[in-house]
């Protein structure tokens, strides 16, 4: 099936076609087998061909954006990843545009420039629009669901424009969250004017909070769990003295117990056995269940 959609996927322009590419290029964890079929669009308007062509085949891609909450099989995925890195970014007024492959922090730099408010709190979240309008992604009191207008997706080859309050946002959940044949094309946000300078700040002052609590300088894929209500899932691991702890090359962070870090060489099953232990740990000493955030391929 996939060798017969090749050539016509290979006319689309601005999409780039490879076969066996490796997952470990396109997660922030550097971990991942091959994909049968890799697409990377630099356009909206190649992902909404490319979309069509597979849904023509009856082909279901698997679509990435930038890898940062995503555990990839050792063994790769048998399938078509479709990444989206079409990342144009307009704005008009105190409206903010983006295509899903840009990066947040892209869009609060250009927030910024243009002295718009609102966005700071996405400027060190290392994922792409469409990843976090999916996830309703935040951090340091912000979220998406805050500051966005309406997003554009396609279903079934064609496309749907939602507004804000029909988008079901929840804790690191969406309409899209629960409905994964829905791909998310592009966002709108809606900010508000302020100073430069103060803008700047604020992304500085939230930059230098990650540095001191977060291990950037390992490959991760962010906070492993989500959070329970009423605690933190760092605090609960750390409590249970697991900072350090380390199954092959993969390691709950000293710097940041919510942190499974790759200090060279882990596996998939590295980290996925490590997460097994942590949450029979956490469990069995707090009677607490620690629900997985990270997404499996």
């Amino acid at each position: 099936m996939y060798k017969s959609v090749i050539p016509l996927l290979q006319n689309i322009p601005e999409l780039s076609v490879s076969e066996n590419e490796l997952m470990s290029n396109h997660t922030t964890f550097k971990i991942g087998g091959p994909a049968r079929l890799f697409l990377d669009a630099y356009s909206s308007d190649a992902a909404l061909r490319c979309l069509d062509t597979l849904n023509t085949h009856g082909i279901s891609p698997f679509i990435l954006g930038k890898g940062s909450n995503l555990l990839v099989s050792d063994t790769g995925f048998n399938g078509v990843v479709l990444k989206l890195s079409c990342n144009k970014v307009t704005v008009s007024g105190e409206h903010i545009y983006a295509e899903a492959g840009a990066l947040l922090s892209s869009v609060a730099s250009v927030a910024h420039k243009n002295s718009l408010g609102g966005f700071e709190f996405a400027h060190g979240i290392p994922g792409t629009v469409g990843g976090a309008v999916v996830m309703n992604a935040g951090a340091y009191g912000g979220e998406i669901a805050q500051v966005l207008t309406e997003s554009t997706y396609v279903s079934d080859g064609k496309v749907f424009t939602v507004a804000n309050s029909s988008h079901n946002f929840g804790y690191r959940t969406s309409i899209y969250k629960k409905n994964p044949g829905f791909t998310v094309i592009s966002a709108e946000f809606k900010l508000f004017k302020g100073e430069q300078d103060s803008i700047a700040f604020k992304m500085r002052e939230l930059s230098e909070k990650r540095r001191d609590k977060q291990p950037l300088e390992y490959p991760s894929a962010g906070s492993v769990f989500k959070r329970p209500e009423g605690n933190f899932a760092g605090a609960l691991i750390e409590q249970c003295g697991l900072k350090g702890f380390s199954i092959g090359g993969a390691e709950v962070s000293e710097k940041h117990a919510g942190f499974i870090i790759n200090i060279g060489g882990a596996t998939c099953d590295d980290v996925k056995r490590l997460i097994e232990h942590i949450q029979s740990v956490v469990l069995n000493r707090t009677g607490i269940s620690l629900e997985c955030e990270i997404c499996f391929i």
